[in-house]
């Protein structure tokens, strides 16, 4: 009897062992799982990221799993719960990501040579808004139809409903008529389908629906634009080791001299190159994230 719980523990104490080396060491990781946001229809980004997907897994030697969630608040959970190890998340998502979850960004996109972009306004170009033709018209025009993708977008919301409470919009719920519509294209197609007067989007958005809506740019036109805001991310969860992490982004490096892979990453988010990223190029995101905490807390 003794001699059976002697060999019970001591096959306990392994296996408590082997536990430990597999959330610490790299040896184990046999797979990843990558998170992914729509910034178009969520059908076409899970088409366009399978490229990715196998690219990645052959550089790694991993099994790597391609998801994409419903929005940023998806992702961050499932980063947190570790459900999810690597996330392309938007400015916004990173710092809620790294509040809620600790997770680490270790890269950003650059779209054409630029590692920051701005929010674009974009409104219908009809007789019935030709008075409009800036700004500080829209913040004096009450009743204004405006979609956007997401509350917690920075390029959606965030940033240009910060920069309209500046140019003295009181109330943004009595001002305007919001319409949230889950994406940037799907905003666009707001105005063209004359379900809304103006969009905010990532610059350019339009770029993304030509192919749908060859006159796009005819039918719509741009307002105006927010300050910069830092590029989009590639962040791992807490708890992936160092070595993995510096694997992860050295692979991701390497597609800046492969032109097939920044095409697809192109086709993905637009990006055309890769920059490494730290916590601190975020601060004025988390600015304008104070200024709405309550609001997206609710």
């Amino acid at each position: 009897m003794k001699k059976s719980l002697l060999v019970v523990l001591s096959l306990a104490f392994v296996f408590v062992l082997a536990a430990c080396g597999s959330s610490s060491g790299d040896g184990d990781v046999t797979s990843l799982t990558m998170g992914f946001v729509p910034s178009q229809d969520a059908d076409k980004i899970a088409d366009t990221v399978e490229p990715l997907q196998e690219r990645l897994s052959e550089i790694l030697d991993v099994d790597i799993d391609a998801r994409v969630m419903t929005d940023f608040v998806g992702l961050v959970e499932a980063m947190r719960t570790g459900q999810v190890d690597i996330g392309f998340l938007p400015p916004f998502g990173f710092v809620q990501a790294e509040e809620r979850a600790n997770v680490e960004v270790i890269l950003k996109a650059v779209r054409d040579g630029e590692t920051s972009y701005r929010a674009q306004y974009s409104i219908r170009n009809d007789a019935d808004l030709e008075h409009i033709q800036s700004l500080e018209d829209l913040v004096n025009e009450e009743g204004i139809r405006w979609a956007y993708a997401d509350p917690t977008s920075a390029s959606g919301f965030l940033f240009p409903a910060s920069q309209l409470l500046g140019l003295g919009v009181e109330d943004l719920d009595a001002h305007f008529s919001q319409l949230v519509v889950g994406g940037h294209d799907t905003a666009l197609i707001a105005l063209l389908n004359n379900d809304a007067d103006i969009a905010t989007t990532y610059e350019d958005a339009r770029d993304r629906v030509e192919q749908d809506y060859a006159d796009v740019k005819e039918r719509v036109r741009v307002l105006g634009f927010t300050d910069p805001i830092p590029n989009d991310t590639i962040s791992v969860r807490e708890g992936l080791s160092d070595e993995w992490t510096q694997k992860i982004k050295e692979a991701f490096l390497s597609f800046n001299d492969d032109e097939e892979m920044i095409q697809v990453m192109s086709d993905v988010y637009n990006w055309t190159g890769i920059a490494e990223a730290k916590s601190e190029d975020y601060e004025i995101v988390r600015e304008t994230y104070r200024n709405f905490e309550e609001q997206l807390a609710e």
